[in-house]
Parts: C-alpha cells; sequence; structure tokens
C-alpha cells in the first residue's frame, strides 16, 4: 500500500510538473490566458503528489515496511522514532523525496503569491522554469532514484537502521531539511532571473520580485551550514567544526555567490547597474546548488557527508550543464538590453565598495571550487587521484577573510556616489578606536601572530562601524532602526563579526591532548583539571553504550561515550562538551576493550567557540529582521536611478 500510494504521488507530480510547463509555453505562445491561470492548479498537483509520497515513505518508515527497499536499507525496528522519521532523508532516494517536497512548497507558494498576475508574462515564465525544474527532479524518482522500489524481504527480516553517524545526535532531524531549504529556495529568484530574460523586463522590476525570497533562501542556508558546523562539532569527536571536506565546500559555494547578489543587487536598484553581473550570480548560485547535489549524491568523492555511488551522477552533472550553457546564452542574447544606465563616479562610495566586496566573494567562490573539483577532473583525467587539503584553504582564505573583514568597516560608512576622505575618516574614527581596543585586549591576553593579531583588530573594526549604524538608526527612527535591509544587515554583520572572532580565537588558541587514565587519576590541558570520576558500561538494544563520567574543574560530571552498533558493527563517538563563554572543553574517548583497563580520552580545549553559535544565532535574527521594510528613502541620483517597469497590458499589482 505505501509503495503504490508513494509511486502514484511521484507520477502525479512529475506528470503535473511536465504539463504545468507545457500548458504555460502553449498560453504564452498562443497569448491564452485561461491557460495561464492554470499554472496555480498544476502547482496544488505537484504539491500533493510530493506531499502523498514523502507521506507515504514516512509510514513506511514507521511501520518498518521491509518490502520497500529502501526501508530495508536504512530502517531498523530498533531505531529511534525521532531518527527513524528523520531517515527519510538519510540516504540517496529519500533526500530526492525531500529535494522535491521542498521545491514543490516553494513552486505552491510562489503561485498564490501571485496568484493575481499568473498571466504577466515574466510570472508565466518564472513558473514554467520552476516547473522544469520539478520535472527534473521528479524523473529521477521516477527512473534512477526511485525510493518506492519493492523486493521480497525473507521472513523474520529487520533493516540495518541508519547510518550510525546519522543516529546519534538530534542535528540530524534540522540540519538537512534547512539546508534544503536553502538550497532549493534560490531556485524562485534564478526562474525569475531566467523570466526577465527570456521576457526582455531585465531592469529592476524583476529584483523587486524576488528580494524577500532571496533573503530567506540565503538564511535558511546560512542557518544550516551553522547546524552543520555545531552537528560536525558535537558528534565526530576530533574537536572541531569545519574541515574543509568537499561537501562542506559544496553548501558553501552557494552561500557565497548568494551574499554577494544580497550586495550587489542594492546598486541595482539604487542605480541600476551591475545588470549582467547580478544576473550571473544568481544563476551561478542555483548552478552551484546543483554541482553540490552532485558532489554529495553522486559517489564521485568519499566523504562522511556523502552518498554512496548512484547511478544519477550523469543525470545531475548533465542538468548542471544545461543550467549553465542556458544562462549564459540568455545572458549574452540580451547582452544590449543589460546595459547599466549608471557607473560608477568614485571608488570611495558604496557602490564601489560592494563592487570590491564582490570580488572578494567571487575570488573566494573559485578558490574553493577550484580546490574541491581540480582533484576530480585530475583523477577523471589521467586516474591520479590528488587530495586538496585543508593547509591550501586556510592560506587563500585567511587574506580574503581579512579584506572582507575591512570592506564591512568602511562600507557603512561611505555614502552612495562618492565621499572625500576626510568625511570618511571622521565616520570611521570611532570603529577605528574599537578596533585599537580589540587589538590591545587580545595582545594583552597573550595572543600572537600577525595574522592573528590583524584579525582581532579588524574584526573589532568592523563591529565598531556596525555598532555605530545600529546606534544611529535607533536615534534616528527608534526601534525601527532594528528593521530593514540596512538596519537588519548591519545585525548579520554583527552575527559574522563574532563567528569571526570566534573562529581567529579557536584556531590561534586550540589545544589537544590524549591521555590513559584510571579511575581517580587526573590530566591537565591549558589549566583545567580532567579527572576520570567513573567508567560503565550500558548494554541497549541496538548498542554497546561506553560511558567515561569525567569531571572538569571539580565541578559538573560530562559523560563522553562510545557506541558500539550491534548491526554495523561500527563504533562511533558520542563527545561531551564542557562549554562557557570564554572556552569550550570537548571530551571523547577511545574505543575500550575492557572497562577495567585505562581508557583513552581526548581532551580538545577552544577558547570563544560558544561565539560561533551565538553568530549564527544573531545572523537568523538579522536575515527576519532584513525582511521586514525599513523608511523609504528617495534615490540618491535621480538621473541614474532606475525607472519603474510599465506593467504589461492585462497584468495587475
Amino acid at each position: 500500500m505505501n509503495a503504490i500510494v508513494g509511486s502514484a504521488g511521484v507520477i502525479l507530480g512529475f506528470a503535473a510538473a511536465g504539463f504545468g510547463a507545457i500548458s504555460l509555453v502553449v498560453g504564452l505562445i498562443w497569448q491564452r490566458p485561461a491557460l495561464l491561470r492554470q499554472s496555480i492548479t498544476y502547482a496544488g498537483l505537484v504539491f500533493a503528489g510530493s506531499l502523498a509520497s514523502f507521506v507515504a515513505m514516512e509510514r513506511a518508515l514507521i511501520t518498518r515496511d521491509f518490502s520497500i527497499e529502501y526501508v530495508a536499507q536504512v530502517g531498523s525496528s530498533l531505531t529511534p522514532p525521532l531518527y527513524n522519521f528523520a531517515s527519510l532523508w538519510g540516504a540517496l532516494e529519500g533526500s530526492i523525496l525531500l529535494w522535491a517536497l521542498v521545491l514543490a512548497g516553494y513552486i505552491l507558494l510562489v503561485a498564490i503569491k501571485f496568484r493575481h498576475r499568473l498571466t504577466d508574462p515574466l510570472v508565466a515564465w518564472a513558473m514554467v522554469t520552476m516547473f522544469l525544474v520539478a520535472l527534473f527532479f521528479f524523473g529521477l524518482m521516477v527512473g534512477p532514484a526511485n525510493p518506492f522500489t519493492t523486493w521480497s524481504p525473507p521472513v523474520g527480516y529487520d533493516g540495518p537502521g541508519p547510518d550510525p553517524l546519522l543516529q546519534n545526535h538530534p542535528l540530524m532531524v534540522a540540519h538537512p531539511p534547512m539546508l534544503y531549504l536553502g538550497y532549493v529556495g534560490f531556485t524562485v529568484p534564478f526562474a525569475f532571473a531566467i523570466a526577465a530574460l527570456i521576457t526582455g523586463r531585465v531592469g529592476e522590476g524583476w529584483l523587486v520580485e524576488t528580494r524577500r525570497w532571496t533573503l530567506f533562501a540565503w538564511g535558511f542556508l546560512t542557518a544550516g551550514i551553522i547546524l552543520g558546523a555545531w552537528w560536525a562539532y558535537e558528534v565526530l569527536g576530533w574537536g572541531g567544526y569545519w574541515g574543509w571536506d568537499p561537501v562542506e565546500n559544496s553548501s558553501l559555494l552557494p552561500w557565497l555567490t548568494g551574499t554577494a547578489f544580497l550586495h550587489s543587487v542594492m546598486v541595482q536598484e539604487r542605480r541600476g547597474m551591475l545588470r549582467v553581473w547580478n544576473l550571473s550570480l544568481l544563476c551561478a548560485t542555483f548552478a552551484l546548488t546543483i554541482l553540490g547535489t552532485f558532489l554529495t549524491r553522486s559517489g564521485v568523492i568519499e566523504s562522511v557527508h556523502a552518498f554512496t555511488t548512484s547511478s544519477i551522477g550523469p543525470a545531475l552533472l548533465g542538468f548542471f550543464a544545461v543550467i549553465v550553457i542556458a544562462s549564459v546564452g540568455l545572458i549574452g542574447w540580451r547582452g544590449d538590453r543589460l546595459r547599466s544606465p549608471g557607473s560608477i563616479d568614485s571608488p570611495l562610495s558604496r557602490e564601489g565598495a560592494f563592487l570590491a566586496n564582490n570580488v572578494l566573494f567571487g575570488g573566494f567562490a573559485f578558490v574553493i571550487l577550484l580546490g574541491t573539483v581540480f582533484p576530480l577532473v585530475v583523477e577523471a583525467w589521467n586516474g591520479d587521484q590528488l587530495r586538496v587539503g585543508e593547509p591550501f584553504f586556510e592560506r587563500m582564505s585567511v587574506p580574503i577573510g581579512l579584506a572582507l573583514l575591512t570592506l564591512m568597516a568602511i562600507a557603512p560608512a561611505l555614502p552612495w556616489r562618492k565621499t572625500n576622505v576626510e568625511t570618511l575618516a571622521t565616520r570611521l574614527q570611532w570603529p577605528a578606536w574599537f578596533g585599537g581596543a580589540c587589538l590591545l585586549i587580545a595582545l594583552a591576553l597573550g595572543q600572537r601572530g600577525l595574522g592573528t593579531l590583524a584579525g582581532y583588530g579588524l574584526a573589532g573594526f568592523a563591529a565598531g562601524a556596525a555598532i555605530r549604524q545600529v546606534v544611529l538608526a535607533t536615534r534616528r527612527q527608534g526601534w525601527r532602526g532594528f528593521v530593514g535591509r540596512t538596519n537588519g544587515g548591519m545585525i548579520v554583520h554583527l552575527g559574522v563579526i563574532l563567528i569571526a572572532f570566534g573562529i581567529i580565537a579557536s584556531n590561534a588558541g586550540v589545544e589537544s591532548r590524549e591521555f590513559r587514565l584510571e579511575i581517580g587519576e587526573s590530566g591537565v590541558i591549558e589549566g583545567h583539571t580532567i579527572t576520570l570520576v567513573d567508567v560503565y558500561q550500558e548494554d541497549l538494544p541496538r548498542k554497546v553504550r561506553t560511558v567515561a563520567a569525567i569531571q572538569v574543574d571539580g565541578g559538573e560530571i560530562h559523560e563522553p561515550a562510545m557506541n558500539l552498533f550491534r548491526a554495523s558493527g561500527r563504533a562511533v563517538p558520542t563527545p561531551s562538551v564542557r562549554t562557557t563563554w570564554t572556552n569550550d572543553i570537548a571530551l571523547s574517548i577511545f574505543p575500550v576493550e575492557s572497562i577495567d583497563d585505562p581508557i583513552g580520552i581526548r581532551a580538545v580545549y577552544q577558547p570563544l567557540i560558544a561565539w560561533l553559535w551565538a553568530g549564527g544565532a544573531l545572523m537568523a535574527i538579522g536575515t527576519v529582521l532584513s525582511a521586514f521594510p525599513g523608511r523609504r528613502r528617495k534615490p540618491t541620483d535621480p538621473t541614474s536611478a532606475p525607472l519603474p517597469e510599465r506593467a504589461p497590458e492585462g497584468a495587475s499589482s
């Protein structure tokens, strides 16, 4: 029953997406408004099909319907309900199912939002684009990634359950869906960008339609990346939060280009500039989400995050190529219409700072893309296996990061069009003092190294600039000084700066030590004493859990564990972290043969790690505040500010 309902839902979604795209194209070519208005019906059918298949799979997992191969691979009667629910996106076919559900939800929301403008060619072509994207992903489930393939399990069969790493922390429930909401969310602005190129309405009108969609997609992706770093920190037992893993990089790439777009789009809206660049950024962002999907789900890389080898790799790579070729072709076709009416009057201006910002983000994305993809290209070309590790990425990212912090400090103080050095120096005086104070505090606390000290000073400089802007805004506007794109953006900046402080401090002050202790013995790391109080084992249905009770500085007891999963025979650690606002001590234990033997303990000391998670939360708050309308301002330059586009006949606002 589950397989029948699920397969029917997939077929319904596939058919609705296909017929929806065809119906809209016919309606656009033959100018049939009635066909265009049907897009909301097709959107509803796509969502209904995806929801039916999602519910059918969850029901199969909950009832342990092992007649479905996917459930047989990831389900188990011993899996706790929380992880059993989340196992839907724990492997390839289920992850595509979740992707389709999120995409169908976005399509339906767009159709509802623009229900009074479905006959507008811009909206109609955007719907066509989204239907075609949905058709591709439903096509994967109809073909090589069918989640409802059935088989006949032997009597008494019980599945292995999810990968042990995927049933070891509650963030498994939140991190992947949050990433998908970000990844898939960029489909909406991409679709409107394609629609603008097809219709020739490449002014600033389509940007207004997609601003909040882009902002929330970026916000979800940001939250997903932060939660992923937290998950790695809490689960993997290595004391880190980011290892420049190819799959980690594949989520960072669209975040970088999306961030660049959110900055440069303000230049286009305000001055009518950077049209080609903004369209290219949006198309690149969506293309990079597909490339990231290929890296994660094709099996071309080995990673703790990646799925096993599958047959959908060529399809994803082909879809990526189609997106790139179509985007480049449409931008080239509309080249004459994409000429900007304005120009940068002075590099010492808000426009100049945003342009420099985009160059840095673009360069950063290129470096990460090169380091991630180049080894794959070499291996495909001649079979040699190369590895681009952390030293390369860190060596390249540090100078770019410092330059971005500098721009974060200077850009808010710059007006549009141009300014002079004296005015800029006056506006930056207080932020510079704040940055200097941070530098002196770092020196007083014993921090050394040019890069580390420069990071502290520039992070403080940028923090001072953001605080100055928030203070000025609240003085002028009261509580509204916290909302709007500019003001909310400063809150996001403060979140980024907190993360920067955490990264700089944790990298500069990290200390790792390994001990082998018997009960009652102690070890010392960075002046903190850890004492082994007790060791015990728990014989649970799905695993054997060895727990070490460890006391830190004579206070609270922490219990890192080693879990030996019965089904797979794998030993997976569960670290325990002593967290304060000044430092963390992450404790984990090594596999043990007998609890009567001395226990191997790894302790990792890192300063200011909690600031990373606080910074991520502040970025989320700032994203929401940025979505609210701020105080409207008149264009700085009426002669070069973009004119509103005239709506086509028959379109309503």
